[in-house]
Protein backbone atom coordinates (compact mmCIF):
# COMPACT_ATOMS: atom_id res chain seq x y z
CA UNK A 1 0.00 0.00 0.00
CA UNK A 2 2.71 2.29 0.71
CA UNK A 3 4.26 2.10 -2.85
CA UNK A 4 0.71 2.82 -4.34
CA UNK A 5 1.87 6.68 -4.94
CA UNK A 6 4.99 5.46 -6.93
CA UNK A 7 2.82 3.02 -9.20
CA UNK A 8 0.45 6.08 -9.69
CA UNK A 9 3.10 8.15 -11.06
CA UNK A 10 4.31 5.07 -13.23
CA UNK A 11 1.00 5.94 -15.24
CA UNK A 12 0.91 8.58 -17.86
CA UNK A 13 -2.31 9.89 -18.09
CA UNK A 14 -2.01 10.16 -13.91
CA UNK A 15 1.69 11.97 -14.47
CA UNK A 16 -0.13 14.34 -17.22
CA UNK A 17 -2.84 15.51 -14.65
CA UNK A 18 -0.50 15.45 -11.66
CA UNK A 19 1.96 17.82 -14.37
CA UNK A 20 -0.98 19.96 -15.77
CA UNK A 21 -1.86 21.03 -12.47
CA UNK A 22 1.50 22.23 -10.57
CA UNK A 23 3.03 24.06 -13.42
CA UNK A 24 1.39 27.48 -12.70
CA UNK A 25 1.63 26.96 -8.88
CA UNK A 26 5.93 26.92 -9.62
CA UNK A 27 5.83 29.13 -12.37
CA UNK A 28 4.54 31.95 -10.55
CA UNK A 29 6.61 32.01 -7.75
CA UNK A 30 9.22 31.14 -9.51
CA UNK A 31 9.10 34.25 -11.57
CA UNK A 32 8.22 36.59 -9.10
CA UNK A 33 11.34 35.10 -6.65
CA UNK A 34 13.89 35.46 -9.62
CA UNK A 35 13.04 39.16 -10.23
CA UNK A 36 13.43 39.97 -6.41
CA UNK A 37 16.31 37.83 -6.00
CA UNK A 38 17.95 39.71 -8.89
CA UNK A 39 16.93 42.77 -8.31
CA UNK A 40 18.16 42.29 -4.54
CA UNK A 41 21.46 40.90 -5.88
CA UNK A 42 21.89 43.67 -8.95
CA UNK A 43 20.71 46.59 -7.39
CA UNK A 44 20.27 46.69 -3.69
CA UNK A 45 23.18 44.75 -2.36
CA UNK A 46 26.65 46.42 -1.73
CA UNK A 47 29.51 46.05 -3.73
CA UNK A 48 32.20 43.70 -2.63
CA UNK A 49 35.00 45.07 -1.39
CA UNK A 50 37.56 42.60 -3.56
CA UNK A 51 35.34 42.33 -6.55
CA UNK A 52 33.60 45.27 -6.90
CA UNK A 53 30.56 44.76 -8.78
CA UNK A 54 31.87 42.09 -11.25
CA UNK A 55 30.61 39.65 -8.20
CA UNK A 56 27.35 40.34 -9.42
CA UNK A 57 27.38 37.93 -11.70
CA UNK A 58 26.87 34.86 -8.95
CA UNK A 59 23.23 35.80 -8.51
CA UNK A 60 22.84 33.99 -12.18
CA UNK A 61 25.96 32.09 -12.23
CA UNK A 62 25.33 30.35 -8.63
CA UNK A 63 21.61 29.48 -9.34
CA UNK A 64 21.90 27.51 -12.77
CA UNK A 65 25.33 25.55 -11.46
CA UNK A 66 23.30 24.05 -8.38
CA UNK A 67 20.75 23.27 -10.94
CA UNK A 68 22.65 21.67 -13.75
CA UNK A 69 23.61 19.41 -10.97
CA UNK A 70 20.48 18.76 -9.68
CA UNK A 71 19.13 18.24 -12.92
CA UNK A 72 21.40 15.34 -13.90
CA UNK A 73 20.81 13.57 -10.82
CA UNK A 74 16.96 14.13 -11.46
CA UNK A 75 17.39 12.53 -15.28
CA UNK A 76 19.72 9.94 -13.87
CA UNK A 77 17.19 8.71 -11.50
CA UNK A 78 14.78 8.91 -13.61
CA UNK A 79 16.22 7.15 -15.69
CA UNK A 80 17.88 4.17 -13.28
CA UNK A 81 13.63 4.07 -12.46
CA UNK A 82 12.57 3.77 -15.80
CA UNK A 83 15.54 0.82 -16.46
CA UNK A 84 14.63 -1.36 -13.33
CA UNK A 85 10.83 -0.62 -13.24
CA UNK A 86 10.46 -0.24 -16.98
CA UNK A 87 7.62 2.65 -16.45
CA UNK A 88 7.21 4.68 -19.77
CA UNK A 89 6.83 8.03 -17.52
CA UNK A 90 9.94 7.78 -15.78
CA UNK A 91 11.81 7.70 -19.21
CA UNK A 92 9.26 10.78 -20.53
CA UNK A 93 10.72 12.65 -17.01
CA UNK A 94 14.03 11.51 -17.94
CA UNK A 95 13.87 12.94 -22.09
CA UNK A 96 11.89 15.75 -20.67
CA UNK A 97 14.87 16.81 -17.85
CA UNK A 98 17.76 16.47 -20.31
CA UNK A 99 17.72 20.00 -22.56
CA UNK A 100 16.88 21.79 -19.49
CA UNK A 101 19.62 20.06 -17.66
CA UNK A 102 21.89 20.79 -20.54
CA UNK A 103 20.70 24.93 -21.13
CA UNK A 104 21.60 25.55 -17.05
CA UNK A 105 24.99 23.83 -17.68
CA UNK A 106 25.89 26.38 -20.69
CA UNK A 107 24.50 29.45 -18.84
CA UNK A 108 26.85 28.36 -15.98
CA UNK A 109 29.64 27.79 -18.00
CA UNK A 110 29.16 31.16 -19.73
CA UNK A 111 28.77 32.84 -16.78
CA UNK A 112 31.45 31.33 -15.42
CA UNK A 113 33.64 32.20 -18.27
CA UNK A 114 32.50 35.95 -18.13
CA UNK A 115 33.20 35.87 -14.31
CA UNK A 116 36.37 34.65 -14.87
CA UNK A 117 37.89 37.09 -16.91
CA UNK A 118 38.24 40.10 -14.68
CA UNK A 119 39.42 37.87 -11.70
CA UNK A 120 41.73 35.39 -13.55
CA UNK A 121 42.42 37.21 -16.49
CA UNK A 122 40.94 35.09 -19.21
CA UNK A 123 37.94 33.27 -20.34
CA UNK A 124 39.14 29.49 -19.41
CA UNK A 125 41.43 28.19 -17.51
CA UNK A 126 42.19 24.17 -17.21
CA UNK A 127 40.58 24.92 -14.02
CA UNK A 128 38.85 21.37 -12.19
CA UNK A 129 35.73 22.67 -11.34
CA UNK A 130 35.25 24.49 -14.97
CA UNK A 131 36.66 20.86 -16.97
CA UNK A 132 34.12 18.68 -14.84
CA UNK A 133 31.32 20.85 -15.66
CA UNK A 134 31.93 20.77 -19.15
CA UNK A 135 31.90 17.07 -18.96
CA UNK A 136 28.56 17.41 -17.12
CA UNK A 137 27.45 19.01 -20.11
CA UNK A 138 29.20 16.43 -22.53
CA UNK A 139 26.71 13.95 -20.65
CA UNK A 140 23.77 15.69 -21.13
CA UNK A 141 24.34 16.42 -24.93
CA UNK A 142 25.06 12.71 -24.96
CA UNK A 143 22.24 11.19 -23.46
CA UNK A 144 19.88 13.71 -25.94
CA UNK A 145 22.41 12.72 -28.66
CA UNK A 146 22.31 8.88 -28.16
CA UNK A 147 18.50 8.97 -27.93
CA UNK A 148 18.35 10.64 -30.97
CA UNK A 149 20.72 8.01 -32.74
CA UNK A 150 17.99 4.95 -32.00
CA UNK A 151 14.99 4.55 -34.01
CA UNK A 152 13.48 2.18 -31.66
CA UNK A 153 11.98 3.99 -28.55
CA UNK A 154 12.65 1.27 -26.09
CA UNK A 155 16.00 0.44 -26.90
CA UNK A 156 16.91 4.49 -27.00
CA UNK A 157 15.46 4.84 -23.41
CA UNK A 158 17.73 1.88 -22.22
CA UNK A 159 20.66 3.35 -23.40
CA UNK A 160 20.26 6.63 -22.67
CA UNK A 161 19.63 5.45 -19.20
CA UNK A 162 22.62 3.83 -18.84
CA UNK A 163 24.66 6.33 -19.96
CA UNK A 164 22.86 8.62 -17.71
CA UNK A 165 23.32 6.26 -14.87
CA UNK A 166 27.10 5.97 -15.53
CA UNK A 167 27.46 10.52 -15.60
CA UNK A 168 25.90 10.93 -12.52
CA UNK A 169 29.52 9.73 -11.06
CA UNK A 170 30.73 13.02 -12.42
CA UNK A 171 28.23 15.30 -10.25
CA UNK A 172 30.04 14.78 -6.91
CA UNK A 173 33.27 15.51 -8.26
CA UNK A 174 31.90 18.77 -9.99
CA UNK A 175 30.37 19.23 -6.56
CA UNK A 176 34.02 18.72 -4.61
CA UNK A 177 36.35 19.42 -6.72
CA UNK A 178 37.31 22.44 -5.21
CA UNK A 179 38.05 21.31 -2.10
CA UNK A 180 39.29 18.04 -3.62
CA UNK A 181 42.02 19.96 -5.56
CA UNK A 182 43.90 23.04 -5.71
CA UNK A 183 41.16 25.50 -7.65
CA UNK A 184 41.12 28.96 -9.13
CA UNK A 185 37.44 28.58 -8.31
CA UNK A 186 36.82 29.97 -4.92
CA UNK A 187 35.63 27.97 -2.50
CA UNK A 188 32.09 27.20 -1.23
CA UNK A 189 30.31 30.36 0.28
CA UNK A 190 26.88 29.57 1.43
CA UNK A 191 26.81 25.55 1.82
CA UNK A 192 29.41 25.61 4.38
CA UNK A 193 30.69 23.96 7.74
CA UNK A 194 30.98 27.22 9.67
CA UNK A 195 27.87 29.11 7.62
CA UNK A 196 27.32 31.22 4.80
CA UNK A 197 30.59 33.72 4.53
CA UNK A 198 28.61 36.22 3.22
CA UNK A 199 26.30 39.13 4.73
CA UNK A 200 22.60 38.45 4.93
CA UNK A 201 22.54 42.09 2.35
CA UNK A 202 23.90 39.74 -0.08
CA UNK A 203 22.86 36.38 0.82
CA UNK A 204 19.14 36.89 1.39
CA UNK A 205 18.73 37.80 -2.74
CA UNK A 206 20.95 34.66 -3.86
CA UNK A 207 18.92 32.50 -1.57
CA UNK A 208 15.88 34.09 -3.48
CA UNK A 209 17.67 34.00 -6.92
CA UNK A 210 18.17 30.41 -5.89
CA UNK A 211 14.59 28.82 -5.06
CA UNK A 212 13.29 30.81 -7.73
CA UNK A 213 15.63 29.15 -10.25
CA UNK A 214 14.37 25.76 -8.54
CA UNK A 215 10.59 26.04 -9.45
CA UNK A 216 11.54 27.17 -12.52
CA UNK A 217 13.21 24.24 -13.28
CA UNK A 218 10.40 22.29 -11.96
CA UNK A 219 7.79 24.39 -13.67
CA UNK A 220 9.89 23.82 -16.94
CA UNK A 221 10.10 20.15 -16.28
CA UNK A 222 6.58 19.38 -15.64
CA UNK A 223 5.73 20.98 -19.13
CA UNK A 224 8.23 19.42 -21.18
CA UNK A 225 6.85 16.38 -19.55
CA UNK A 226 3.51 16.65 -20.79
CA UNK A 227 4.75 17.16 -23.83
CA UNK A 228 6.46 14.29 -23.89
CA UNK A 229 4.02 12.10 -22.60
CA UNK A 230 1.73 13.18 -25.12
CA UNK A 231 4.31 12.24 -28.27
CA UNK A 232 5.15 9.22 -26.42
CA UNK A 233 1.25 7.99 -25.44
CA UNK A 234 0.03 10.26 -29.10
CA UNK A 235 -2.27 6.66 -30.40
CA UNK A 236 -3.60 5.81 -26.79
CA UNK A 237 -7.29 6.01 -25.98
CA UNK A 238 -6.64 8.62 -23.19
CA UNK A 239 -4.78 11.21 -25.61
CA UNK A 240 -7.36 11.12 -28.13
CA UNK A 241 -9.95 11.39 -25.42
CA UNK A 242 -8.39 14.34 -24.00
CA UNK A 243 -7.68 16.46 -27.42
CA UNK A 244 -11.40 15.92 -28.19
CA UNK A 245 -12.10 17.10 -25.15
CA UNK A 246 -10.02 20.13 -25.44
CA UNK A 247 -11.68 20.39 -29.53
CA UNK A 248 -15.00 20.41 -27.79
CA UNK A 249 -13.74 23.07 -25.24
CA UNK A 250 -12.53 25.17 -28.10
Amino acid sequence: MSWAWFHRFGSPPYLYGVATRWVPWLAWPAGLLIAAGLYGGLVIAPADYQQSDAYRILYIHAPTAWLSQMAYVLMALAAAVGLVWRMKAAFAVAAAAAPIGASFTAVSLATGMLWGQPMWGTYWAWDPRLVFQLLLLLFFLGFMGLRGAIDDATRADRSGAVLAIVGVVNVPIVHYSVIWWNSLHQAPSVLRSGGPSMPMSMLVPLLMSFLGITLYFYAVLLHRTRSEILRRDRGAAWVRELLAGKGARG
